[in-house]
């Protein structure tokens, strides 16, 4: 099957957020408010999912694209023999129809935050951002993105659990195994979950990302149903492991406008990773952080260590060896981890800092038994 190499012009707006700030493209296209990225320039769309309005809405908004009929989305993202991280370099977007809803409990191993009705979502498989050290890239045999675009099923079994009788609230992750807020000006999805979620006060949200484009956030309702969770990291782990995502100021400067528009906001410092001088980076990070943010307004923090099942960690290093995939961490129940003379340092270091800044009860730790994707499933 002949693919086109050709893109839509990339955004080249960087100012202010590391992002494209007014959310628009040099093109005219929406952004994807992935810095230096370029347009899905190549698209597969299941046969039953060409005539469903959501596929006409997001097509329409990548009219440079190639479109390629598909019968099963299986058939391009499982197939044999990929290298995700060369497709990193030319994503191509799969939109599809899930034969069920995927909405799956958390796992007791998953960081809940005292939610004892805790579940996921993933009605979008993979990520626009190309972090070194992603589970997905052990959970996934391709680098494209999978969109199911019937998400109205995974709210009807979403309903069941609200309606069963049960009073206690449930928690809901929708940005395990992606970036929704990235995909936002495309997809809509996060529109859609906000919307929702205000019919049900009993269901919290919590939307994990790394994107940091304002315009996308103040385009968004804002709802005391949603927890806005933003991964920080030290800008050196950025720019050497999470390749494409915005610089460590434009994650703040999105925490603070976030705060200002009246979300919550959750700050996720996870994981942390064992760079050289770890204990100096990160150090410098939190000054940077406690400069930039008035930390009584966050509502919460997260804290882990980098952990990954034996099971992802040896897809890993198959398909992309790298520092991260080849450090010499310590196996025990299943799951890497960082041997403690390695680990306990920088956790020391994290909850010092934050304890500074923070109220302790509202400071989360994954402790040594965590792991930290979901439980291993197939990647459907």
């Amino acid at each position: 099957m002949s693919l086109t190499n050709s893109v839509s012009p990339a955004c080249n707006d960087t100012s202010a957020c590391g992002t494209c700030a007014s959310g628009v493209g040099t093109s005219g296209a929406e952004c994807l408010t992935t810095p230096y990225r370029k347009t899905f320039s190549v698209v597969y769309v299941e046969e039953a999912a060409l005539s469903l309005p959501r596929t006409r809405q997001i097509l329409a908004k990548l009219p440079g694209a190639e479109v390629i009929r598909c019968r099963d989305y299986r058939e391009v993202f499982n197939r044999p023999h990929q290298s995700p991280a060369l497709q990193k370099h030319a994503q191509a977007l799969i939109l599809a129809v899930s034969d069920r809803p995927r909405l799956y409990p958390g796992a007791p191993v998953c960081q809940d935050f005292g939610n004892e009705r805790f579940y996921y979502t993933s009605d979008v498989m993979n990520c626009v951002f190309d972090c070194e050290y992603c589970y997905l890239q052990g959970m996934y045999p391709s680098g494209h993105v999978v969109v199911f675009v019937n998400p109205e099923d995974t709210f009807r079994e979403l309903d069941t659990i609200l309606c069963d009788g049960n009073p206690r609230g449930v928690y809901v992750c929708i940005s395990y195994d992606t970036d929704l807020l990235a995909l936002e000006p495309l997809l809509g999805f996060v529109a859609e979950w906000i919307t929702y979620a205000e019919k049900h006060p009993t269901l919290t949200l919590e939307l994990r990302t790394k994107a940091a484009s304002a315009a996308v956030l103040r385009a968004l309702p804002v709802s005391s149903r949603l927890i806005l969770a933003l991964t920080l990291s030290p800008e050196p782990v950025i720019r050497a492991m999470e390749h494409h995502t915005p610089s460590l100021s434009a994650r703040l400067a999105l925490a603070r406008e976030a705060m200002d528009l009246g979300w919550k906001v959750r700050l996720c410092f996870d994981p942390m990773l064992a760079v050289h001088d770890a204990v100096t980076v990160y150090s410098a990070m939190f000054d940077e952080v406690f400069s930039a943010l008035p930390m009584e307004r966050v509502w919460d923090v997260s804290v882990g260590l980098f952990r990954i099942s034996r099971e992802y960690l040896k897809e890993m290093r198959n398909r992309r060896p790298c520092k991260v995939t080849y450090y010499p961490y310590e196996l025990s129940e299943g799951v890497y981890r960082y041997p403690k003379a390695v680990g306990e340092p920088l956790i020391a270091l994290a909850v010092e800092r934050l304890a500074q800044a923070i109220p302790r009860e509202r400071i989360f730790l994954w402790d040594d038994t965590d792991c930290s994707e979901p439980p291993c499933r197939n990647s459907d």
